[in-house]
Parts: C-alpha cells; structure tokens; sequence
C-alpha cells in the first residue's frame, strides 16, 4: 500500500467535530491513515500516521487521568477534544498525544508511528540518520522528534498552525489494520489487556 506522492496533493484540516465524538477507541482507528503535520521554526513536516493507542479517560487504569487525576501536567487533557497533549516520558521522549471528546472527559490518543509524507530531509536531521531506516518514525518519541513537536506544543489547538492533522482521503481497508493490546502498561493490570491499540503496514 505504499503511497504515490500525487495521490497527497491536498488535504483537508480535521476539524473540531472529528475530535469531540464520545468514542476514543473508533477515533484511535479513524486517525490511521490521517496526517500528522506540524510547522516548527518555519519547516513543514508531515506524516502517515500508521500505529495509534486509545486511552479511556477516568476508567481507564492506564490513562494519565485514571480515577479524575489533575496534575499540571495532565489538565491539558480535560480540554475540548481537538488539542494536543504531550508528556516527556522517562525525562527523555516526547510523546505525542490527540485529546478527544468534550471539556472534562480526559479520552486521547497516543500516536506511535508513522510513514514520512512531507519534509523527509528535516526529520532526518532531526532524528540524526542520513536515510530512513524501519526505526525512522516507529514508536511515539521518534516520530513527535522528527516532526520537532515537543512539551512546548502541549495545550495547542489542532486547527492552528503548528501542529494539525490532515484527512487526504487514503482507503484503508479494515482487513489491514491489526489490532492488540497497548504497549509498555503492565501497570494497568486487567486494563492492559483492552485491545486499544491500531495499526497498519503502508509499505506493502
């Protein structure tokens, strides 16, 4: 399924009615295929988004927001859907999150991997590689560090212009996508076994 160049001329800003439906887990899947853009010290990178998690808000055992938990950190996620949320994970990695649904209802999705579309040559520099490799955009500190999206973009709107996400109309058929529990929450006891986690090969 790999994509022709043509085929990504335009695409269409997600809106705020994507992000505020009540399910996080249909929105996780729906984000595949969609294209994660940011425009970081005037450079525009973009991505496929190919492996997403759900994260279910107060119920969920491994959500930042499990029982109503409100840090300073993780207030961004009580916002209306369609912001973004980013953490620094093990002081290290930036990690890219899409909060959904309305005010209050913490629910959002990680995004863990993706295919470059636009500004490949920055995200290389970024990412320190002289040529994409598998582990180029694979796994949510990657990716958020070759499109330069960092804790400084946290709260952010997805309708701005630093950071968005385009609909460019690539089919995907459901039989591709894989489906599985989340990675790296053994914490989460019984919760780490819900099958939230999406993904998809765009390379065959």
């Amino acid at each position: 399924m790999r994509p022709e160049k043509t085929a990504f001329a335009n695409g269409r800003v997600l809106g705020k009615e994507f992000y505020s439906g009540e399910d996080v887990v249909s929105i996780s899947k729906a984000l595949l295929g969609k294209v994660l853009c940011s425009n970081v010290h005037g450079a525009i990178t973009k991505a496929i988004i190919t492996e997403t998690e759900a994260y279910a808000g107060v119920d969920d055992k491994a959500s930042h927001a499990y029982r109503g938990r409100r840090t300073k950190r993780t207030e961004v996620m009580y916002s209306q859907g369609g912001t973004a949320y980013v953490y620094l994970c093990y002081g290290i990695h930036h990690l890219f999150n899409v909060v959904t649904n309305k005010v209050d209802i913490p629910h959002a999705v990680l995004i863990r991997a993706g295919f470059p579309l636009e500004g490949a040559a920055r995200m290389l520099e970024r990412r320190g590689k002289k040529k994409p490799d598998k582990q180029f955009l694979a796994g949510p500190g990657s990716l958020a560090k070759a499109l330069g999206i960092t804790t400084q973009l946290s709260g952010t709107s997805l309708i701005g212009r630093s950071v968005w996400i385009e609909d460019h109309a690539l089919d995907i058929d459901d039989a591709s996508i894989q489906s599985g529990p989340r990675i790296g929450i053994d914490y989460a006891e019984e919760d780490a076994a819900r099958p939230y986690r999406f993904l998809f090969d765009l390379t065959t």
